[in-house]
């Protein structure tokens, strides 16, 4: 799909106004990921795993990867469709105030990169999997999926909502997803920062997601009308 030729709403500035600085606490009652649990995820793919072994980014990999890879080819994923559909109480998100992150659901298509994971296989893999899962039983199941890509389909790992996680939102409106990414944000930034360098790398790489593009806008008008509620506020509620 053709890069936009429309600007994009939300911009760089807007996003700077959402920034806050706020303190790591972890959420209670869940249990973290031990490096045993890592290195049990991460051999049980690499056994199964073909060669090369290849990850499908769709979100936050596409502007802060998990390693330098080497290789990389647009793609495209069946079956499968990338939307906010889990709450972040932490990261970009409080307890208090909880985020939204994305996540591949069932259902459409995404189209999206592949990167290849280069030596040390294990290694990088360690590095994906910890950044991606989190706590036990974690919102992001690493699965194979089947990516088509330019140079033919490609075996690829892919994290996809756990639906059985209670942090599963189900389907949102856009309403309901711009107004959490308008005012949410955690210690890892905002999640309208989250959006916008996921929407602005899409576009670079030519992908215009239509739902992504339609909750820009959304988030955008949101954090310029709490601007003026709070300017109208400091003036007493006087026209300007």
């Amino acid at each position: 799909m053709a890069k936009s030729k429309e600007a994009m709403t939300l911009t760089r500035e807007l996003v700077a106004t959402t920034h806050r600085e706020i303190e790591d606490v972890p959420v209670p009652g869940r249990v973290p990921m031990s490096d045993v649990d890592y290195d049990l995820a991460v051999s049980g793919f690499l056994s199964q795993a073909p060669r090369p072994i290849w990850v499908f980014a769709y979100g936050s990999l596409l502007w802060k990867p998990a390693w330098d890879a080497a290789k990389s080819y647009r793609a495209v994923v069946h079956g499968w469709h990338r939307t906010f559909c889990f709450r972040a109480p932490r990261f970009r998100g409080t307890v208090d105030r909880p985020g939204l992150m994305m996540a591949l659901d069932r259902g459409g298509r995404c189209q999206g990169m592949v990167f290849k994971v280069d030596d040390p296989e294990e290694q990088n893999l360690g590095k994906l999997f910890r950044r991606e899962m989190i706590a036990k039983p974690t919102v992001n199941l690493p699965r194979w999926l089947k990516a088509e890509t330019s140079r033919g389909p490609v075996r690829a790992i892919a994290f996809v909502v756990n639906r059985k996680h209670d942090l599963y939102t189900g389907k949102l409106t856009l309403d309901e997803v711009a107004d959490v990414l308008s005012k949410a944000a955690g210690h890892w930034g905002s999640c309208a920062e989250y959006l916008y360098e996921t929407v602005t790398h899409l576009e670079r790489l030519g992908i215009h997601d239509q739902y992504l593009w339609r909750v820009q806008q959304l988030v955008a008008e949101r954090i310029v009308l709490s601007q003026t509620g709070r300017r109208d506020s400091n003036n007493g509620g006087a026209p300007a």
